[in-house]
């Protein structure tokens, strides 16, 4: 790079949903000539992300908190580029465009001052649309303009990721420009440049995030969007064609907050207000409104008829849903009401002392729900909980299990009155989140595999998926249970809202550290293992590109080659309930007493005490078994096709809690050495516990109730044992011994 790169990339912001390492990682792996890239990185998030690309980037490490005007102006006052790019660490670059950005500006004169260009448009369910602002930059041309000469390019997307700016320009004006209100350092940059140019090339791409998943926009926030718009006019007096163009950008914005950005009504009163006054104190000499109901909507503005317009908006509201009813028929009205007895239950108060508990789509009491329920018994007895099992699952509850059935009167009945809601899944579309209940979603597991939105593009997971449905079920939460950072974050990017993240570890996971020697031997003489035997749990997880299931490995010639002192307990996953029926794949295995099938075996944590080894793919039970501190194997025979068709969050392959085989040759091969168990192994399990058992010591039940059913602040919760002074339950080999 010459000592003075032409262009300065300066990232900047938090890694809001995990969206930064996609834009920093191509920039590392093909760095532009003549660009530097910065990063002011905001928080540890957007830090650890930034120095994973440490010698390809200057990082600038700034404190949660830090304002994205402090993110630019610390990563400008570092930049030595001729030109700077601003780019929001939330959004994107295409394929090559600092290295297109840095080529135009090389050529520019030095009387330009910004160079504008397109971009993209992506969100959680889309990627890549084009812009509308391609044809006004083509229309635009030249590389030497006055905005005078060219007023409708401040019409462009005010965005300062869709235009360069020359860093000698943005000193001399970074008092102006530096400010939190992207649009107005936008609008300020064009308004103050003595030149501009214009690139009619997508050299940004820039991400809406989900309003749901932002923080409320507080009432000053909203009229502060007629502040911008008078101190952008202030700046734009004498310039008439300027002045225009923003009046009517200003009016338009206004019009549009108005209607769609859900005001209490006495915040939209003064906001109508405040346009209003704005709309007729700076309405330009001679300036005509547009003719038709756009017309008639600025007159009600500037005559401050508030009343009238909102009669207005209603009168267009009901045309346009009569519209709708011709063209798509009438909708059943009875697919979008609940049950009658829902309706007539949702009207009574809310229960505080009724808790609702559901795991796996009702199939049982089972894990983290199971684990919080057990919890408040014993902290809080006054709250009743109630199951929500199946008709078939019924018959297999615990002797005085209170439940119900789903789609029963009483169902609807619980759900409707229950302050609190439990679930490792989601609970049904029709539940409504009524004002002061608590919704508390425990998740199943540690996501190696995409989750949530980020399974959109890959087809084959998200095939039958309506993921609008799943981001109101997801809305419904009040917080989310997470057993180490890297759920937190994940957890973040694929459920986009605005639920509390609980790091308080699954409480699923307790039972790691609780049991002792007495409870592994009575699980293994339960599942009959002889004293000495070494049991190895095997547990594949499901595919979304396979119909069934069937074993990835010749089990009978696995069971052959690992001796008779070794027993394989074979557990399917969940989703595959014929996997222990008759005609299952185990049936032969099982009645020739070469495997114990545990496929149907509750709880599986009681598996995991049993085992003295765990072999499994891509499972989460492997995070979970971690715990345990005790030896893991990796089979990833169609790791590739499975990272391909489900996507995943990080190598496993590289990344893993053992040895890794890719044959079922490799597999016989390390369980039949000391591979499974040496000091190589035991290496990469620690650094694998250090990572994903982060918050799992025993006492998670314990913080989550404390926290949700009691109201405790998080600072009284009992503190999460550092790893290195948890003690987990004993080996099978220590219990027998004991």
């Amino acid at each position: 790079m010459p000592e003075t790169p032409e262009l300065s990339v300066v990232v900047y912001g938090p890694n809001v949903q995990d969206h930064l390492p996609a834009l920093l990682g191509p920039l590392a792996a093909q760095p532009p000539d003549g660009v530097e890239v910065i990063v002011a990185a905001v928080g540890d998030w957007a830090r650890e992300a930034a120095e994973e690309h440490a010698p390809a980037f200057t990082v600038l490490p700034l404190p949660d908190g830090a304002g994205d005007a402090a993110a630019r102006a610390a990563g400008a006052a570092r930049a030595s580029g001729r030109w700077l790019h601003f780019v929001h660490a939330k959004d994107g670059l295409p394929a090559g465009a600092a290295r297109t950005i840095a080529d135009h500006v090389a050529s520019l004169p030095d009387t330009v001052d910004v160079l504008l260009f397109d971009h993209v448009r992506s969100s959680w369910r889309t990627s890549g649309l084009p812009s509308p602002d391609g044809p006004r930059l083509a229309r635009a041309g030249g590389a030497d303009l006055a905005l005078d000469d060219r007023a409708a390019l401040l019409g462009l997307a005010p965005l300062l990721g869709n235009r360069a700016v020359r860093a000698a320009f943005w000193r001399e004006r970074e008092r102006l420009l530096t400010t939190d209100d992207e649009p107005f350092a936008a609008y300020a940059a064009l308004l103050l440049a003595d030149r501009v140019a214009c690139l009619p090339h997508a050299a940004y791409e820039v991400r809406t995030l989900r309003r749901e998943s932002l923080p409320p926009v507080p009432p000053e926030r909203r009229h502060a969007l007629v502040e911008r718009y008078e101190s952008l006019l202030d700046l734009a007096a004498g310039r008439p064609a300027a002045y225009a163009v923003l009046y009517d950008l200003m009016v338009g914005d206004c019009l549009r907050t108005f209607a769609r950005a859900g005001m209490p009504d006495g915040v939209a009163r003064e906001f109508f207000r405040r346009a209003s006054l704005a709309a007729r104190h700076r309405r330009p000499d001679g300036h005509r409104r547009p003719p038709g109901l756009e017309g008639l909507r600025r007159s009600l503005l500037e005559q401050d008829s508030c009343t009238e317009y909102r009669a207005l908006q209603a009168a267009n509201r009901t045309r346009r849903r009569v519209r709708s009813v011709v063209r798509s028929g009438r909708r059943r009205t009875g697919t979008l009401l609940r049950t009658a007895q829902y309706r007539r239950a949702l009207a009574e108060p809310v229960d505080p002392r009724l808790a609702v508990f559901s795991a796996y789509w009702a199939r049982g009491v089972a894990c983290n729900p199971a684990a919080i329920a057990a919890e408040l018994a014993r902290l809080a007895p006054g709250v009743h909980p109630v199951w929500v099992v199946t008709a078939a699952g019924a018959a297999l509850l615990p002797p005085g299990t209170d439940h119900v059935v789903p789609g029963t009167r009483r169902y609807w009945e619980v759900l409707a009155r229950a302050k609190y809601l439990v679930n490792n899944v989601n609970f049904p579309d029709a539940v409504v989140k009524r004002p002061g209940t608590v919704h508390l979603q425990t998740h199943h597991g540690t996501p190696l595999k995409r989750m949530g939105l980020d399974q959109l593009p890959y087809p084959a997971a998200a095939r039958g998926l309506d993921f609008q449905a799943l981001l109101e079920r997801v809305d419904r939460w009040d917080f989310s249970v997470s057993a180490n950072s890297h759920s937190t974050r994940m957890w973040q990017r694929a459920y986009p809202s605005r639920h509390v993240s609980l790091d308080h570890g699954y409480p699923r996971n307790d039972v790691y550290y609780r049991a002792g020697a007495a409870e592994v031997r009575a699980v293994r003489e339960r599942l009959g293992i002889a004293p000495g035997r070494r049991a190895v749990l095997y547990a594949p997880t499901h595919r979304d590109y396979e119909a069934g299931w069937t074993p990835r490995l010749d089990l009978a010639a696995l069971a052959d080659q690992l001796g008779e002192e070794t027993i394989l307990l074979v557990r399917a996953h969940y989703f595959y309930e014929t996997a222990a029926s008759p005609s299952s794949p185990l049936a032969g295995l099982r009645r020739a007493g070469r495997i114990i099938d545990v496929s149907s075996y509750d709880p599986v944590e009681e598996l995991c005490l049993a085992a003295d080894a765990l072999v499994t793919d891509y499972s989460s039970i492997m995070f979970d078994y971690a715990n345990l501190d005790r030896p893991i194997v990796i089979h990833a025979d169609d790791w590739e096709t499975y990272r391909t068709t489900r996507g995943v969050y990080f190598d496993l392959t590289a990344e893993a809690p053992g040895p890794v085989a890719r044959t079922q040759r490799e597999l016989a091969d390390i369980l039949t050495t000391d591979a499974w168990h040496d000091e190589r192994a035991a290496k990469t399990r620690t650094a694998f516990r250090r990572r994903f058992c982060e918050y799992d010591d025993g006492r998670a039940a314990e913080r989550v109730v404390r926290r949700v059913f009691l109201g405790e602040d998080e600072r009284t919760l009992p503190p999460v044992l550092p790893i290195e002074e948890r003690t987990p339950a004993p080996s099978p080999e220590e219990a027998t011994a004991s």
